[in-house]
């Protein structure tokens, strides 16, 4: 990725690292698929070049990276495998969100090993009672993406009313013993996630492991008056939101990589080469033209996210749904993108051998999340611009 932005030495070194990774993951692939689960061996690579540990706080052994450099990775490691780079945007993120909890929180996950993994799902599913010193919680919930890779999770539900904070969506942070993993993950793409659902059975979770999620105040995230970078600063659903979508640019141009050195070579069985068909010729280039683009809107919307969050201020809403709503829309472009790459190699396209349907299969299996419905976001956006009220709360 071009970048309008000077790089520190660590975030070139970062970057070289996951670059050298992708061999070995893309080798990997059918692997994690079939085993539903990333190898471990892949995640101890990710540890090893502290590719995990790029937004975790310096206090805390990590890098504080600029967010950019964050997604730059994960496109990166997508080129390789779209699952892998999935899992590391989910993990690799929660130690960004892990910096603004109360530095209680942030010790007992980091203080003896800041190599320690936190897994998620946000689905509001908690049975949240409140009781002294905390909360009560039970629940199921779904697609937890890497959790068996996991020594902690990040789970979402409704906090009550507290004095004049109103009720709204939480985050509980519980340790690898308060909760069970039921393995029910097996789909058409990103089969390598194990995102597989989480049960907690009425666990106590004390008041410094919760967080409003959205809530941007200091009072709400005062890990923030300890890590001071303005990346801590970002508003959770410009971070997250990306961390689930950005994956999807990488495995795009992964697949550009594999459509390019198949149609280079590959003759039909009728004698036609697929370098001389227009339509593949149109749908290699649009695919890299939207690369691009997408890049460049990362690049560009993040530049203004830090310029406000170094400055303490706060987007606007105008600005948060439409950013909300770009990041939603990439994996539907690149999944429309993979279709007419995968169409263009006909039918010895269709072998599940074949890394072009894989990426195809993944990036459509990516569409699916809830934060990738970018009609919903859309519709959120488009209404407000017509004047009428912002009808997502959690934007």
């Amino acid at each position: 990725m071009h970048s309008m932005r000077e790089k520190t030495q660590d975030e070139r070194d970062l970057l070289e690292r996951a670059r050298s990774l992708v061999p070995a993951l893309k080798a990997r692939t059918a692997q994690a698929d079939k085993d539903l689960k990333v190898p471990v061996e892949s995640v101890v690579e990710l540890q090893s070049a502290g590719l995990l540990r790029a937004l975790q706080p310096k206090a805390f052994g990590g890098y504080e990276v600029d967010p950019r450099t964050f997604f730059e990775i994960q496109t990166i490691l997508a080129e390789g495998c779209m699952s892998t780079a999935w899992i590391y945007g989910v993990m690799g993120v929660h130690p960004w969100q892990l910096a603004r909890y109360p530095i209680e929180a942030q010790r007992e996950v980091w203080a003896d090993d800041h190599s320690a993994l936190i897994c998620s799902t946000y689905m509001p599913a908690a049975k949240v009672t409140v009781v002294e010193g905390g909360y009560r919680i039970s629940g199921r919930w779904g697609f937890s993406s890497g959790s068996e890779h996991c020594q902690w999770v990040f789970l979402g539900g409704i906090l009550p009313p507290d004095g004049e904070m109103a009720a709204e969506h939480g985050t509980f942070l519980l340790p690898r013993h308060d909760y069970q993993i039921e393995h029910n993950w097996d789909v058409m793409g990103l089969r390598g996630t194990g995102s597989h659902d989480i049960v907690v059975e009425d666990v106590f979770v004390p008041a410094h492991r919760v967080q409003r999620t959205n809530n941007w105040t200091l009072e709400a995230t005062p890990g923030r008056l300890v890590n001071t970078n303005p990346i801590y600063a970002i508003p959770f659903a410009q971070v997250f939101s990306r961390a689930v979508s950005t994956s999807a640019i990488g495995a795009l141009q992964g697949a550009i990589n594999e459509f390019r050195d198949n149609a280079a070579k590959h003759i039909g069985k009728h004698g036609a080469r697929t370098a001389e068909d227009p339509v593949a010729q149109t749908a290699v280039a649009e695919a890299m033209v939207t690369v691009d683009s997408l890049r460049l809107v990362l690049e560009r919307n993040y530049e203004h996210l830090m310029t406000l969050a170094r400055d303490g201020e706060y987007p606007d809403t105008e600005t948060r749904l439409l950013y909300r709503y770009q990041s939603a829309y990439v994996t539907n472009i690149c999944a429309e993108r993979a279709n007419d790459l995968l169409r263009s190699m006909a039918a010895s396209g269709l072998y599940n051998t074949n890394p072009v349907a894989r990426l195809f299969r993944d990036l459509h299996q990516a569409r699916g999340h809830i934060a990738n419905n970018y009609m919903a976001y859309g519709r959120s956006y488009g209404a407000v611009m017509l004047g009428l009220p912002n009808p997502d709360p959690y934007v």
